[in-house]
């Protein structure tokens, strides 16, 4: 069982919010920290712009794969 930092429900926030709360959120933790992301669809696209943005910096593991409820544990390298 992972320790979180911090944690983001995405369909809290308005859509043009949503992916710069994330990245903002992730950018506060530390090294060896994690934040829970919960969401009500796959996040592969932000999975993707993790992959460009953030490269080689965090980790990610899906805790819970829908249908109706996605939680993925976000880690800082």
């Amino acid at each position: 069982m992972k320790n979180f930092t911090a944690e983001v429900i995405a369909p809290d926030y308005p859509p043009k919010e949503k992916h710069p709360k994330i990245i903002s959120t992730f950018d506060s933790l530390q090294p060896g920290e994690f934040m829970l992301l919960v969401n009500d669809h796959d996040p592969k696209p932000l999975r993707y712009q993790f992959m460009i943005e953030r490269t080689d910096t965090f980790t990610w593991e899906y805790l819970e794969e829908g249908p109706e409820l996605w939680r993925v544990a976000i880690g800082k390298k």
